[in-house]
Formats: structure tokens, C-alpha cells, sequence
């Protein structure tokens, strides 16, 4: 196999898995605030920001592909595709799997925001803990980015 096909299945994997992983969060926030909003509909700037966290882990796919694109050229190197493999399915998996859980963590709140409880901050400090491995995967990746240049 080529190095630059290896380069650009990992470029697809990153930004698919992500925006698959931000996709289904997003919806799952959304989703939750749609049945908050029978309850308090005051509160839909809450919701709406609960609900729109899930997505930044689909933008952290679309910048590691900006971070990696200079080396999507036919002169790569077999170790060069490898590795941008590795960091593609790398941050690919862990975005996918953050954006979920988050969106997870998300919906519970909006529900909770929708009972009347006043859990607004506790849910953004606690949404940000599935985010926290997705940055970490992106920095990752722009470790390898530079170990490769």
C-alpha cells in the first residue's frame, strides 16, 4: 500500500469519527432539550449550550487534519503515512467515544436544568471531563505532527 493512501485513511478516520461522535452528542443534548422545554422553557440558552458542547470534539478532528495536511504529499514516507494512521484513528476513536459520553453527561443536566434544578454550572464543570481526553488526543496529535516533521 502507498504511505499517502495509510495518510489519507487516517485523515478520514480522524475527521469521520469525530463528526460521528459530535453528531450522535449533539443530538443526544438536543434530544433532551426538546423534552426540557415542555417543562421550563425559560432555560433554553442553558439547554442550548449543554447541547452544543458535544460538537467541539468534531472541530478537534478538523484541525488535527489541518495540523497533519502539510504532509499529505505523493513524496511521503512510509513512516510518515503510518503515523498520521496511528494519529487519525487515535484521535478519531477518542473524539467519537468523548462526544458521546458527553453528550451523555449533557442530556442529564438539560433533563435535570428542565425539573427545575439549578445544575447549570455543575454540569458544564462535569461535561468537560469527556472533553478533557479528546484535547488530550488532539495534543497528542500534534505531537506526532511534529515528530514527523
Amino acid at each position: 500500500m502507498e504511505p499517502i493512501v495509510l495518510a489519507y485513511i487516517g485523515a478520514g478516520l480522524m475527521i469521520g469519527l469525530a463528526g460521528i461522535g459530535s453528531a450522535f452528542g449533539v443530538s443526544m443534548g438536543g434530544s433532551a432539550a426538546i423534552g426540557a422545554l415542555k417543562k421550563n422553557q425559560e432555560a433554553f440558552g442553558n439547554y442550548m449550550v449543554l447541547s452544543a458542547l458535544p460538537g467541539t470534539q468534531g472541530l478537534y478532528g478538523f484541525m488535527g487534519y489541518f495540523i497533519l495536511s502539510g504532509f499529505l504529499t505523493p513524496e511521503i514516507t512510509m513512516i510518515q503515512g503510518a503515523a498520521i494512521l496511528g494519529a487519525g484513528l487515535g484521535l478519531g476513536m477518542v473524539a467519537l467515544f468523548s462526544a458521546i459520553r458527553q453528550g451523555q453527561v449533557c442530556a442529564n443536566g438539560i433533563a435535570a436544568i428542565g425539573s427545575g434544578y439549578n445544575v447549570f454550572g455543575n454540569t458544564m464543570i462535569l461535561a468537560v471531563f469527556p472533553e478533557l481526553y479528546a484535547i488530550i488526543a488532539f495534543a497528542a496529535t500534534f505531537l506526532i505532527s511534529t515528530a514527523i516533521g
